[in-house]
């Protein structure tokens, strides 16, 4: 069967305004025996832009450890990562960007993202039970950054609020970097029976192939390669490659979709995210050795006045692909009538490995599923790179030339109010963080958001209590500092890791698994790609020794523009760990008057990349700071081996150093009970490091003073240094019989700081 001749032969010129290079363009004559015309050429320029095949990111991201024990799913298996969490549970989990939709359109781009990554963790069958966000903006003061910051939680919230998804946890940098490119990283988490997940995959010949949920309009064609471009002053051109969303839709398209699953007559689903039709249809075939023939005029539309490509690459919000059982199509049509969705036959699987589309009986547009995909016959490479230039700035910082403030309080209250540092509950409290059932735990304050797992209904009439068993629980986070990773990438990005789990352990769990966003700029420039190796480089080793191997995520090349260049290399971190307990969960406030406080981990006479160094310095380059993977690995199996001593309940209180330093840690100890904190340095090291460097590997915990000694005899000999700083008083905060006022002065600057500087 050979494609008509109704549509021309674009040629190689055409190609290249796609996107495609001259041996892209030769490749694909090569896979088509002939001539692309415009419709396949844009199918490849789609599913070979950098945003679906990872050309230039997949040999690395092949390096990545991705075995472990509760494993169910392993990176590229299925659209999310999918682990064993015990009583016949398992949780699937995903972080994806949005990155360049919310650039130029901050509401609809930020709110699309949530939508997207919910729908890849219902497309396998889980229900969404929580979602947490990684954002990254410019310089505060600018009128962009605060349109764009407005815009992109606005988005966040309004659409996670009304799909009725809990926001429960996620962070938020300012950097000059990011002024014209924010980053807006989504992560979903979902709750499944095993056994009862679904694939993206097409098989059994003859069997129907069926678009559900909504309509397909011109919204999002070339979207996928408008993400694999730089941002320019032309981007607001391509306005319309932002998707609009619409999540009551979307509520309708979760509960059909799962109840659609429940017939057990479903082979096969897949979310329509990137590149729309052809992705979903390529991949699942590609995964299912199989092809399919499929109608486009068959397909429901908004607008009638649509190409043959509009069709294939619309990325329209809240739709689905999927193949059914042959002959069960009435029991599966019914549940999406019943949810009065659009289930509309628009192909057959066929057993030859080949994808035909239809345009009024005539094929319009004939391709090789494998010649498309990732991980098939879509172009590989790998970057030159070179180590940057900016090191050699770097190599010339020295902690000694920094002098040391007279006045250290005036440097705690200007990181009170920093806006990375202070508190961003302007911004959470645009989220629901409780809706749905009473599973998140958000009133106590936690280093990692602690979701309660409810258990399975097991028969009729089991209302799904525990009946006094222990109840499991999930602690989950998002980290990434980009100083550390901008200063070296490979101990940087191992830092997020060990930061990650640092704030699940912190929480009382175990970690498990990663997933990552991985945002760099574009990866033809030398420097970005040497950035992004040693990313790559430093995740891999971080996560064999937390034993949390990667389930999968997204890169989010070309996030750089003309006037700002590439932004700060962002490996975000998103990771999920296990509570077989919830009892057992810890919080970060002191807990009483007259408790003791002991710093785990070394202090160090350290400042390098400290907030502290960076905005009242003012000093830009210096190394990342202190950090020792195997100290750190000891830390977190102590920590963690105390803290689940349920008979004794030992430590009280447990936050670890991140931001700001050991101040600003106990001052987020302090102020939920409205607390304080007597505390004195350590004489060996510089007080500016002790108070406010950024070492790693060091936690705050609380202890009852009765419960002293038998605390200092367990960490004795663990290979842990701790040191007993001070002990928490009725609201004073004294350094070094130095008074630092009332807990009171602090608390109103640190919660209101974000929006006053939104609102100057």
């Amino acid at each position: 069967m050979h494609t008509s001749t109704t549509e021309s032969f674009p040629g190689l010129e055409a190609a290249e305004k796609l996107g495609l290079s001259p041996e892209e363009y030769g490749k694909i004559k090569e896979y088509l025996g002939r001539e692309p015309n415009y419709t396949e050429l844009s199918i490849f320029s789609v599913m070979w832009s950098e945003h679906c095949s990872y050309k230039n990111s997949i040999k690395w991201l092949k390096t990545l450890p991705k075995e472990g024990k509760r494993i169910l799913a392993k990176a590229g298996e299925e659209n999310a990562g999918l682990v064993d969490i015990g009583d016949g549970l398992a949780c699937a989990f995903k972080i994806e960007s949005h990155n360049h939709p919310s650039a130029i359109e901050p509401y609809q781009g930020a709110a699309t993202g949530v939508g997207g990554i919910h729908r890849d963790i219902f497309t396998m069958g889980a229900r969404p039970i929580a979602s947490l966000n990684s954002l990254r903006f410019g310089d505060i003061e600018l009128a962009k950054t605060k349109w764009l910051l407005r815009g992109i939680v606005k988005g966040i919230g309004d659409y996670g609020n009304a799909f009725g998804i809990p926001t429960v946890g996620g962070e938020v940098y300012f950097d000059e970097s990011y002024n014209h490119n924010p980053l807006v990283n989504a992560m979903s988490i979902g709750i499944v029976e095993n056994g009862k997940t679904i694939s993206a995959t097409s098989y059994g010949e003859g069997n129907p192939v069926y678009i559900v949920g909504s309509s397909t309009g011109k919204d999002g064609i070339h979207g996928a390669t408008f993400a694999s471009e730089d941002i320019s002053e032309n981007s607001a051109d391509k306005l319309p490659s932002v998707q609009v969303g619409d999540p009551f839709q979307e509520k309708l398209l979760l509960e059909a979709s799962l109840e659609a699953i429940e017939t057990g007559h479903v082979i096969g689903m897949q979310d329509m995210g990137a590149a729309g039709i052809i992705c979903s249809t390529s991949e699942m075939s590609a995964k299912g050795e199989h092809g399919m023939k499929i109608k486009l005029d068959a397909v429901p539309l908004r607008n009638t006045q649509m190409e043959p490509f509009e069709i294939l690459l619309s990325e329209s919000q809240e739709r689905m692909l999927i193949v059914i059982e042959k002959g069960k199509e009435a029991d599966v049509e019914a549940v999406f009538e019943k949810w009065d969705l659009n289930c509309v036959l628009i192909g057959e699987v066929i057993k030859e490995q080949k994808l035909y589309f239809y345009l009024d009986e005539k094929v319009i547009a004939e391709v090789e599923p494998e010649t498309l995909v990732l991980g098939g016959k879509a172009p590989v490479y790998e970057r030159e790179s070179k180590e940057p230039k900016y090191l050699d700035e770097i190599k010339q910082y020295n902690i000694d030339k920094v002098e040391i403030p007279h006045d250290l309080k005036v440097i705690a209250q200007l990181l009170t109010v920093n806006p990375i540092i202070a508190s961003k509950k302007w911004i959470t409290e645009q989220y629901d963080s409780m809706v749905q059932t009473n599973n998140t735990s958000t009133n106590e304050p936690s280093d990692a958001a602690i979701i309660r797992i409810k258990p399975p209904r097991r028969k009729p009439g089991d209302n799904g209590t525990y009946a006094g068993k222990k109840q499991i629980a999930l602690a989950v986070t998002t980290d990434c500092n980009a100083n550390y990773v901008y200063a070296d990438p490979e101990k940087g990005t191992a830092i997020a890791v060990a930061e990650a789990a640092r704030n699940i352990v912190c929480s009382g769990g175990e970690p498990l698994a990663i997933t990552n966003c991985l945002n760099f700029g574009n990866p033809y420039n030398k420097e970005v790609y040497w950035q992004f190796v040693g990313a790559i480089k430093g995740m891999s080793k971080a996560c064999r020794k937390f034993g949390t191997p990667v389930t999968g995520g997204n890169v989010s090349f070309y996030n750089q523009s003309s006037d700002n260049g590439p932004v700060m290399p962002s490996p975000v971190i998103g990771m999920i760990g296990i509570l077989d307990d919830v009892r057992l969960k810890m919080t970060l406030d002191f807990k009483s008057v007259g408790n003791l406080i002991y710093l785990l981990g070394e202090s160090k006479n350290d400042i390098s990349c400290s907030q502290y160094l960076m905005r009242y310095h003012k000093i830009k380059y210096s190394p990342a700071p202190h950090f020792d993977l195997d100290a750190e690995h000891t830390l977190h199996k102590t920590l963690l081996g105390l803290i689940r001593k349920e008979e004794s309940r030992l430590i009280r209180s447990a936050h670890d150093l991140s931001e700001g330093g050991l101040f600003i840690a106990l001052l987020e100890s302090a102020m939920h009970r409205h607390l304080g904190f007597k505390i004195s340095s350590n004489n060996k090291i510089r007080k500016d490091a002790y108070l406010f460097g950024e070492a790693q590997g060091r936690v705050i915990i609380s202890i009852d003073v009765s419960d002293q000694e038998i605390f200092e005899s367990e960490i004795k000999n663990s290979g842990v240094v701790s040191e007993l700083i001070g002990e928490v008083t009725a609201g004073s905060l004294m350094i070094d019989e130095e008074d630092y006022g009332d807990i009171a002065e602090w608390i109103e600057p640190y919660e209101n700081a974000l929006e006053s500087l939104l609102k100057e």
